[in-house]
């Protein structure tokens, strides 16, 4: 962790901030791609010496390079993964199938971070950020737990994994069992010998459903029939689906999740859980009550732990001073730049939330800012 250069530093009242011309928000994918191009771009570190208005910093709140990898189940492996696409100007090595991608995906960000020798301090929390006056080109103000900064544009690379989604339901507070969501997953031993209700109809769902089928019984839940996309998921459905997303966030609607634009592919995984017979799809049960979850047609099915596979959000409450979002909770976006505050970019959110995406994104960010920070 980098301590900032008390040069850099202004004194407004009792509180001290610091400034850089682009405070980057999370160094996931996105966030070190923004700052692999602002550094390209002749941005130096706002920890050092120099030019404010041509530095950066990135505030990271994991305690370590990996972004959400981090944290993901143990049975995670590179070969299970829908790919990683490399970091600009850094190939990574090919892992094997086998690794744990909570560790294979760590280690080349870390090796990436201490080839470009980005300025990240880390763990910083990021609560707000906000306008520092009413000029609509004036500072914005960043506040976190490791102090102020003040920065005439932000990159937002926060992702999701810290915004699970986590849906009311009837009695959910009276089960005696474990409830669990996608990112308190570890590993299937934990269900050993249980019967275990898994919810959610999108990718993750399906991986984990047929993992703990191995050694639990497993009842899965949706809300809709699951369609499962019988024709390959081409280059070409590829493009199809990043366009219908960035019209969507184009039009300022609320995105729903990855599987709703694409449907569910027949993976190894998805296969395996259908010769297992795991893939039996139950609706939505109605309720729930301590020793298990009342079914559509009246009947009590009994379970040891109910695991919320329901997706993420995106994790942009900091951002709430802003006013981003609209009447229907969508944040309208061109490009990288927020409509509502074109001081503001999101990358990483929308049809950028792929790792090639997210790489784009970051350099896109990057060249459209750099324009808006010329002088007038």
């Amino acid at each position: 962790m980098h301590t900032p250069s008390p040069q850099r530093s202004t004194d407004a009242g009792n509180h001290t901030v610091r400034r850089a011309g682009v405070v980057v928000i999370g160094a996931g994918q996105a966030g070190l791609s923004a700052g692999y191009h602002l550094s390209r771009r002749g941005f130096a570190s706002a920890l050092t010496e120099g030019d404010a208005e041509r530095s950066f910093v990135m505030l990271d709140a994991g305690a370590a390079p990996g972004g959400a990898w981090l944290h993901r189940w143990e049975s995670l492996t590179m070969a299970t993964v829908n790919g990683i696409f490399d970091l600009p100007g850094f190939r990574q090595s090919p892992p094997e199938p086998g690794t744990p991608a909570r560790i294979a995906v760590p280690e080349y960000f870390t090796a990436f971070e201490e080839r470009m020798q980005l300025p990240i301090l880390r763990p910083v929390k990021v609560f707000s950020v906000s306008p520092a006056d009413d000029d609509p080109d004036g500072d914005l103000l960043i506040e976190s737990d490791a102090g102020t900064w003040a920065a005439r544009a932000v990159i937002n690379a926060t992702g999701t994994w810290d915004n699970p989604t986590l849906p009311a339901y009837p009695g959910r507070e009276t089960f005696t069992g474990r409830q669990l969501h996608t990112r308190d997953y570890s590993s299937l031993e934990e269900f050993a010998g249980q019967r275990v209700a898994v919810v959610g109809g999108g990718i993750s769902a399906v991986q984990q459903l047929e993992e703990i089928s191995r050694v639990a019984e497993v009842f899965w839940y949706t809300r809709r029939e699951p369609v499962f996309r019988e024709e390959p998921f081409s280059p070409e459905v590829g493009k199809d689906v990043v366009s219908r997303v960035a019209a969507d966030v184009e039009a300022g609607n609320p995105t729903g999740s990855v599987v709703s634009y694409t449907d569910l592919l027949w993976t190894p995984y998805a296969l395996a859980a259908k010769e297992r017979g795991a893939l039996q799809r139950r609706p939505m049960f109605t309720g729930i009550e301590p020793d298990g979850v009342r079914e559509a047609d009246g009947s009590l099915t009994r379970v040891d732990a109910i695991l919320w596979a329901t997706g993420f959000k995106p994790a942009l409450t900091h951002l709430d001073p802003l006013r981003l979002r609209n009447e229907r909770g969508g944040i309208e976006v061109h490009g990288t730049v927020a409509a509502a505050d074109p001081r503001v970019h999101l990358i990483g959110f929308g049809p950028s939330q792929s790792t090639v995406g997210a790489n784009r994104a970051g350099r896109d960010a990057v060249r459209t800012l750099v324009s808006s920070l010329q002088p007038a």
